[in-house]
């Protein structure tokens, strides 16, 4: 969530960065500012009659007679004057209402070094590793590598979920296994983030923190209710969804905390499998493991300092693709246009993996530094130093990586003419030394 007197204080230089972005909901800025001036208002006509109301009440009380016409009309003062105390008060919980809500509603502004531009076409790719594999036969895509080693099933996942569903088999199961663990081993060991295993549920409080809510509803699987289920919820105040990514669990670890200087940056890592009911997306990538419903993932959160968060920005962008690196994948670096940011983000660094079956370039993580976006819907805040005022942390997120898009490189960047597929040197360790994925029969 954006700061409210920088918006209404710098509300031209605001309008410029959110246009950059492709916001141009005029009349919602609009609001903001005759909603702020409002609210300001109401505040200082409050604190006046709040000064006045004591100075009546301290002359009613000099009155000795109480039962004299000046004590009644000292009363009446006093009565009337917190009446209007009273509509003044609830005159300014409705603009802080309503500005809330609008401020929820409007994306983050874009750091002054993201470069411009209105779309994917306008990103900047930054660097490549490694060269894409050249094969003596026509590339098969996972789809048919995966369908051939009988390692995926996409007719059985239909037979119990519907579309955009994969049941992974043998070693198709051990191989995403093994992805999982080599890449927290990595991020753990090597990279000092705390392993965490968080829950997949969260309350709608949560989604907002990291701005998913009110923004994304659609994206989302609300979980349905029963008789029980609505009495809790309606007692807590709360809905339940399924995470759309550990992102939202890690993230809210410290919401409404004050975190000590000397502990930043705080860095978690955790696998989940995560939901996204992929609104929008109607007709694309519906072959195979590409945007599903329901799929893996590794997650890097860190809470970082607000003069150290474009280097925390690069350092953990260098920790998701030492993962690419290590399974000796070919990738490249995008950085992303201010038109193709997300919502809470300030400034993107796109993996993009190399899928000869697409003969393409695919996202694998995505890599983010929001600013003090979500640590002030978060209320997430450190001390600088003891006698200091706590400041908004900032917060940082990336993929390390998505497991099922790694599976499909690994398939479509390892695969020999006859189908079968070579398994990285990285991963052999976790695969009892198996070297090769081989058709059966």
């Amino acid at each position: 969530m954006l700061d409210l007197r920088t918006v209404t204080e710098r509300l031209d230089e605001t309008r410029a960065a959110l246009a950059r972005r492709g916001f141009t909901d005029a009349p919602a800025l609009d609001r903001l500012g005759a909603l702020a001036v409002a609210r300001r208002d109401a505040i200082v006509d409050v604190e006046a009659l709040r000064h006045r109301r004591n100075v009546a009440s301290e002359a009613m009380a000099q009155v000795a007679d109480k039962r004299s016409a000046e004590f009644a009309a000292r009363r009446d003062e006093l009565r009337a004057v917190g009446a209007e105390i009273k509509a003044l008060e609830a005159r300014q919980s409705e603009a802080e209402r309503e500005l809330t809500d609008l401020l929820a509603r409007i994306p983050n502004l874009p750091d002054e070094s993201v470069p411009s531009g209105s779309g994917e076409a306008d990103n900047v790719e930054l660097r490549v590793f490694g060269e894409r594999p050249r094969f003596p036969h026509e590339p098969r895509d996972h789809v048919d590598l995966g369908v051939g080693l009988g390692i995926l099933d996409f007719e059985r996942a239909a037979k119990l979920s519907g579309a955009r569903f994969v049941v992974l088999r043998g070693l198709g199961a051990r191989l995403e296994r093994a992805l999982i663990q080599l890449m927290l081993d990595l991020h753990v060991d090597e990279h000092g983030y705390t392993e965490m295993w968080v829950p997949t549920l969260v309350k709608d409080t949560a989604l907002h923190g990291t701005g998913q809510l009110p923004k994304f509803a659609a994206d989302l699987f609300r979980i349905a209710k029963d008789a029980q289920w609505e009495r809790e919820a309606e007692a807590g105040g709360h809905e339940l969804f399924l995470i759309p990514t550990a992102e939202v669990p890690l993230t809210n670890l410290h919401a409404g905390e004050i975190l000590d200087a000397g502990d930043l940056p705080v860095a978690y890592t955790a696998y989940t499998a995560c939901f996204r009911s992929e609104a929008g997306s109607y007709g694309k990538d519906t072959r195979g493991m590409i945007r599903q419903h329901q799929f893996d993932k590794v997650e890097l959160v860190r809470f970082v300092r607000p003069d150290d968060a474009l280097a925390e920005l690069e350092r953990l962008t260098g920790h998701a693709e030492a993962v690419l690196q290590r399974l000796g994948l070919c990738y490249r670096v995008v950085e992303l246009c201010a038109g193709d940011l997300g919502f809470s983000s300030k400034k993107t660094y796109d993996l993009e993996v190399w899928l000869p079956g697409q003969n393409a370039y695919r996202e694998i993580s995505s890599c983010s530094w929001f600013g003090d976006f979500q640590a002030r819907r978060l209320k997430a805040r450190f001390r600088p130093a003891p006698d200091d005022k706590p400041q908004l942390v900032h917060t940082l997120n990336g993929s390390g990586l998505a497991v099922g898009r790694t599976l499909v490189a690994i398939l479509e960047q390892y695969q020999l003419p006859d189908g079968s597929v070579r398994v990285p040197p990285a991963l052999r360790p976790y695969l009892g030394g198996l070297d090769t994925l081989r058709p059966p029969g």
